[in-house]
């Protein structure tokens, strides 16, 4: 009494028409792997979930990705405060990095 209606989406029966054609232990080793996969996504999904609310607890930021920056150790560039702590400075641009490369201002100065 089949009225010609799949009972399975188009998904199911293409993963099904693939596995098929495979040996048992194919099947059940590529289902496993399938089903690990789920749940190690599910995992880490969690284990974000509860570090950013324990961050959000103990007031501190959490990044969802981490910086070049993070990386560079004694590399990385010193941060000595924005414009706005030292009044009357201007932000550097990047002529100021060029030095004798630099195109000259029209009034001879460079600051």
């Amino acid at each position: 009494m089949s009225a010609g209606v799949p009972l399975a989406s188009w998904k199911t029966q293409m993963f099904e028409s693939l596995l098929g054609f495979l040996p048992d232990w194919v099947q059940i080793t590529v289902l496993a792997l399938v089903v690990l996969a789920f749940l190690a996504a599910w995992a880490l999904k969690l284990k974000r979930r509860v570090a950013a609310r324990r961050a959000l607890r103990a007031g501190a930021s959490v990044h969802a990705q981490a910086s070049g920056a993070g990386f560079l150790g004694p590399y990385a560039p010193q941060h000595q405060g924005g414009p706005a702590a030292r009044p009357g400075t201007r932000e550097p641009s990047g002529a100021d990095f060029l030095g004798a490369y630099a195109p000259r201002r029209e009034d001879g100065g460079r600051g």
